[in-house]
């Protein structure tokens, strides 16, 4: 992807996740000595509504921690004016991030009491799923701010009549208009959507009226041939019928 565009700080905040909730899961899982479940809890709940927390509540804070030192260090150690305003934006997006894991957190509990009764519960923090997670950057992204490239000391929207809006930790920056992907560009390494094979009846990314941007696409049809309804034969061999398919397959034009 080119540098700086909506595509980068969607990856720099998938991939900040992403290692926060492996880590988590190995603590979690009594997979890495440094850490395990999130022992700020035990002991702790409410008595009066009749649950406590218990179990292996996920520590994020391990994984967040390991997260910043394994994935900002490298752009901390980086000098120079002209790139400390994408440096602060990587940084921010790498945040963006974390913060999605940490914002998604949930509580499950487990009930206990006589006849499957909930007199009383145990509770532990979880992480939601990554999907869930992805789906939630996905739509950071889909709504990701454009920033100034002319940074100084703080970031900032490129749209002046929109600076007065602050911009939120969990919201996804870039500088650059993403390049029409749909067209193939060998110095920025695009390949372009012209001979992908589409799904002609999904409203998906991968449906034919997207992925084709608007140009159409070509069908044709592909003969497969395989063995199929295969039976044991007494004794000693297996008897298959040749069975032959025919599929339509669309590709872009």
């Amino acid at each position: 992807c080119r540098a700086g565009t909506k595509e980068t700080a969607f990856l720099s905040a998938v991939t900040a996740a992403g290692l926060v909730h492996s880590v988590t899961r190995s603590c979690s899982a009594g997979n890495v000595t440094e850490c395990s479940c999130d022992v700020t809890l035990r002991h702790g709940g409410s008595a009066s509504e009749g649950w406590h927390w218990g179990g292996c509540s996920d520590d994020i804070h391990y994984g967040m921690a390991f997260s910043r030192k394994f994935l900002d260090a490298p752009f901390k150690n980086v000098t120079g004016k002209s790139g400390s305003g994408l440096v602060a934006m990587d940084l921010h997006n790498n945040e963006a991030g974390r913060q999605a894991v940490a914002k998604l957190m949930s509580v499950d509990c487990r009930c206990h009491g006589v006849s499957g009764s909930c007199a009383v519960k145990t509770c532990w923090k979880t992480m939601s799923s990554f999907e869930k997670i992805g789906r939630f950057l996905k739509d950071k992204y889909e709504n990701s701010i454009q920033i100034s490239d002319r940074l100084k000391k703080k970031l900032r929207r490129k749209e002046k009549s929109q600076r007065k809006i602050p911009i939120g930790k969990e919201d996804l920056l870039y500088v650059n208009k993403s390049p029409n992907y749909c067209v193939e560009d060998q110095k920025l390494g695009i390949p372009g959507t012209q001979g992908r094979e589409c799904n002609r009846t999904s409203q998906g990314p991968e449906g034919c009226n997207l992925l084709c941007c608007g140009r159409g696409y070509n069908t044709h049809v592909v003969r497969h041939v395989e063995r199929c309804e295969c039976k044991f034969v007494w004794c000693c061999y297996v008897r298959c019928r040749r069975c032959e398919t025919m599929t339509d397959v669309h590709t872009c034009k």
